[in-house]
């Protein structure tokens, strides 16, 4: 596949994003891909991935989604950030990105209900969500077949989940990254508090949009208390219907137009957010549970007026990149799947060179193999 050269575009524009200026705006979207070992510290082959991935310098990469915690996960080879090992490892691969003078944040993780009741219960961990609300009938009958039934999280432990988001954020610093992104996208635990449909509390946590948005508000201040507003970014996806979110009576402005609207008092504040990253309604479905509902993220840009990443499908049409871009000046675009496949993703797009085609068969397998293979333009 070849594009037109995007060098006179503003994708190739440089930027402030937070404290750093990077060089253009092409981003590697966060992606998880297991290669990690089994203490979920990243490896030697994770170190050359995120190299590889950062050789064009001021580059911004997003690392795969990484557990705040032991209790945030479920999922073996999916990293860490809690352990020393993990920060061992960790700091290696940034590292690795600074030598080619680029900058790497690392995405903060809890699954929630969206873990596995079997994967936490051979652990000795609770499944927990913001209600004991499943996503589907399966889940339920394993997780009462292995006795790790759902449950709400108590207040408490709400509590303590915020404090492990700011210990994850200063051990992600301490190991060297630049900055970190919350996951608050794709039905994960801060997004199962956000919508209606998964919260079902009748306390200071449910009920209103006010209170449902309290605790993703309340790790955003932990988080920026622990590392600063500059070095903090955020996810949402608010049309997306993975892990069971949205709803026939949904309407995704409510939420999240209100959770934008205090991102941004806080911002007028003095405590702006380095970007709030968005994805795209119109996005492709990798499996069928990816899937957005129809949608537009344009009402965000009226309640934000800070940095916008935008990640969903552009590599299906360049044109939408190139429009998308040049729209709004304070905008940058993540690319996942194609930055898979070519390691010297920017370059290519600068120039116009032929893309190489991605292997969905090796997005998630072990090993070197459709990760650090894919060969550089000649």
């Amino acid at each position: 596949m070849t594009v037109q050269p995007l060098a006179d575009t503003n994708l190739f524009k440089p930027i402030q994003v937070g404290r750093y200026q990077l060089q253009h705006r092409v981003v590697l979207a966060p992606l998880t891909r297991y290669r990690n070992d089994t203490d979920q510290a990243p490896t030697e082959l994770a170190v050359e991935y995120y190299s590889q991935r950062s050789s064009k310098a001021g580059t911004l990469l997003i690392t795969e989604a990484t557990f705040i915690s032991a209790a945030a996960g479920g999922y073996d080879l999916a990293p860490g950030i809690w352990s020393g090992k993990q920060i061992t490892q960790w700091n290696r691969v940034f590292n690795k990105v600074h030598e080619n003078k680029s900058f790497i944040f690392v995405q903060l993780w809890h699954l929630g209900r969206a873990s596995k009741p079997d994967a936490l219960k051979a652990r000795g961990l609770p499944y927990v969500s913001s209600s004991a609300n499943y996503i589907t009938d399966e889940d339920k009958q394993l997780a009462k077949k292995v006795g790790n039934e759902l449950r709400s999280l108590t207040i408490d432990e709400i509590k303590q989940t915020v404090k492990n988001y700011a210990q994850a954020a200063a051990n992600a610093i301490k190991a060297g990254a630049d900055g970190v992104e919350i996951h608050g996208a794709n039905g994960y635990l801060p997004d199962q508090f956000i919508q209606a449909v998964s919260n079902k509390r009748a306390d200071q946590y449910g009920g209103s949009v006010e209170n449902r948005v309290r605790f993703v508000l309340e790790i955003v201040d932990a988080v920026v208390a622990e590392v600063g507003a500059d070095r903090t970014g955020i996810r949402f996806s608010p049309w997306g219907t993975f892990g069971g979110m949205g709803g026939a009576e949904y309407n995704p402005e409510e939420p999240f137009g209100y959770l934008l609207e205090q991102l941004e008092k806080r911002a007028q504040e003095g405590r702006r957010l380095a970007y709030v990253h968005l994805h795209e309604p119109r996005t492709g479905a990798l499996f069928s549970a990816h899937e957005s509902v129809a949608g537009d993220n344009s009402f965000a840009y009226k309640k934000w007026s800070g940095t916008v990443i935008r990640a969903g499908a552009y590599h299906t049409d360049y044109n939408i990149t190139k429009k998308d871009v040049n729209q709004n000046d304070r905008t940058l675009v993540a690319f996942g799947r194609t930055f898979i496949a070519n390691p010297d993703l920017p370059e290519r797009l600068e120039k116009g060179w032929e893309l190489n085609k991605y292997n969905r068969d090796d997005f998630y397998g072990i090993g070197a193999k459709g990760y650090i293979d894919y060969p550089f333009h000649k």
